[in-house]
C-alpha cells in the first residue's frame, strides 16, 4: 500500500495575492489583443484581483477604483459586442436586424 498523506485545508484561510495594481494594468492592456473568450477570462481574473486588493490597506484606493471603473467599462463593452454578435455595424446602428 502506498502512503498518501492528506493535508486538511482551513476553509477560513485568507488568500494572499502578490498581484499589484501595475500587474492588473498590464493585464488590461494585454486583454485588448485577445479574442473575446480569452479577453473575458483575463478581465474576470483582473476583477477578482482588484477585489482582493480592496482589503489591502497599502493599496492606493483611488487608483484601484479607477482600474475597477476601466475594467467595468471593458466588461460592458465586451458584453455589448457579444449582444450584437460582435458586429461593429450592428453596434453602431441598433436599428439593424442584428440588434438585440
Amino acid at each position: 500500500m502506498t502512503g498518501f498523506a492528506l493535508k486538511s485545508v482551513d476553509s477560513k484561510a485568507t488568500t494572499v495575492t502578490d498581484t499589484t495594481l501595475e500587474d492588473i494594468e498590464r493585464r488590461l492592456d494585454r486583454a485588448s489583443d485577445l479574442e473575446s473568450e480569452d479577453r473575458l477570462a483575463v478581465l474576470r481574473t483582473a476583477r477578482e484581483d482588484l477585489t482582493a486588493l480592496g482589503n489591502d490597506p497599502d493599496v492606493d484606493e483611488d487608483r484601484r477604483k479607477d482600474l475597477e471603473n476601466q475594467l467595468d467599462q471593458r466588461l460592458r463593452g465586451l458584453s455589448d459586442s457579444d449582444a450584437y454578435g460582435g458586429e461593429l455595424g450592428a453596434a453602431m446602428n441598433p436599428t439593424d436586424e442584428d440588434a438585440p
